[in-house]
């Protein structure tokens, strides 16, 4: 039988050896022109391109945090794969003049495959922040509100390592890992504003521990309820780690958030004074909530963290309290029967 009066096994046979060429130059060529290859390839246009691309490495580095992890201090290292191969990464290590320590990103066994032009993001919990910077003394409300916020430069160190048979011919033994060094763009101020809200909580502290009681009560009528804010003094004149003796908290104010507002019949306290030494308080703040939209608490991240504007030690920023889970379960309860009721 002929097709095209070529016999159809040729064709077949013929076809076959068409689309193996054409896929070996589509992979050399994508092989050749990764910047992380070290081989010729397409050569950029001008000696500036070069020069750029020579300097982004196989990885380029950027620094997120999502809102789930506010409360946590845990920040993203987000790394994309320039080069045109799979990268696996071993370990990743960040390192900022805010910070006392490395930020290091816990890998797992075998590390993480990043393939070709993809980003993925590594969570690394931060360590202690270090408050000796004198432009890190005020804390930015918000991501989106960066005046104020220093700026610091940071780099993440990387063990990558190629995996065997990721490129056209006989498998091959997996290198050993390489090291490599890129810059990391902050382009939110997540490093500055984490710096800040430490170092705030950490002169805060030295005056009075402020937690949340587990314990919600509601009305009558469930449409508010009442959460109470405790608050214990430190003793009067305890040393703060070799420091000067810690002097007065002010909480300016209470602000309300995306669950949770204040009820207009009993507004939150203002401008309260604390001292060490001073007597214990549970301050009860009437809540409902601030929000009845079918999404406000199946999305919620950040609803339960109670933002107190406080000054201390010459800082001033907001200094976020943690409902905990008990808490923000029952929390969670309240708005979901109090939207029911309106």
């Amino acid at each position: 039988m002929r097709m095209d009066g070529v016999p159809a096994l040729r064709r077949h046979r013929t076809l076959w050896r068409v689309a193996v060429a054409v896929w070996v130059v589509g992979v050399t060529g994508a092989c050749s022109s990764g910047t992380g290859s070290g081989k010729a390839g397409t050569a950029p246009a001008t000696p500036a391109a070069a020069k750029a691309a020579t300097a982004a490495g196989p990885v380029t580095a950027e620094i997120s945090q999502f809102r789930d992890n506010y409360s946590k201090q845990i920040i993203e290292i987000q790394l994309t794969n320039t080069t045109g191969g799979i990268l696996t990464v071993l370990g990743a290590e960040l390192n900022s003049p805010l910070f006392s320590g490395p930020i290091t990103w816990p890998a797992q066994p075998g590390g993480i495959q990043l393939p070709p032009g993809q980003t993925k993001s590594l969570p690394a919990p931060l360590p202690a922040p270090d408050c000796a910077t004198p432009a890190a003394a005020s804390a930015p409300v918000s991501p989106s509100d960066q005046s104020g916020a220093p700026a610091a430069s940071a780099h993440v160190s990387l063990r990558l390592s190629t995996p065997a048979g990721t490129v056209p011919g006989p498998q091959s033994p997996t290198p050993a890992p390489t090291v490599a060094a890129a810059a990391a763009a902050d382009p939110f101020g997540v490093l500055a504003r984490n710096n800040a809200e430490l170092c705030l909580r950490k002169e805060a502290a030295a005056v009075a521990t402020i937690m949340l009681d587990p314990n919600l009560e509601a009305s009558p009528d469930g449409r508010t309820a009442v959460v109470r804010l405790l608050i214990t003094p430190t003793s009067a004149g305890t040393d703060t780690a070799g420091g000067a003796a810690p002097g007065e908290l002010v909480i300016q104010r209470i602000d309300e958030t995306t669950l949770l507002a204040q009820s207009p019949a009993a507004p939150w306290p203002r401008m309260l004074t604390l001292r060490p030494g001073g007597p214990a308080v549970g301050l009860p703040l009437s809540i409902r909530p601030a929000r009845c939209d079918p999404h406000s608490v199946a999305e919620d991240k950040v609803g339960t963290l109670l933002p107190l504007r406080v000054s201390v030690a010459g800082r001033e920023g907001v200094l976020k309290i943690d409902a905990g889970d008990k808490l923000r379960a029952r929390i969670y309860d309240f708005v979901t029967t109090a939207c029911g009721r309106q």
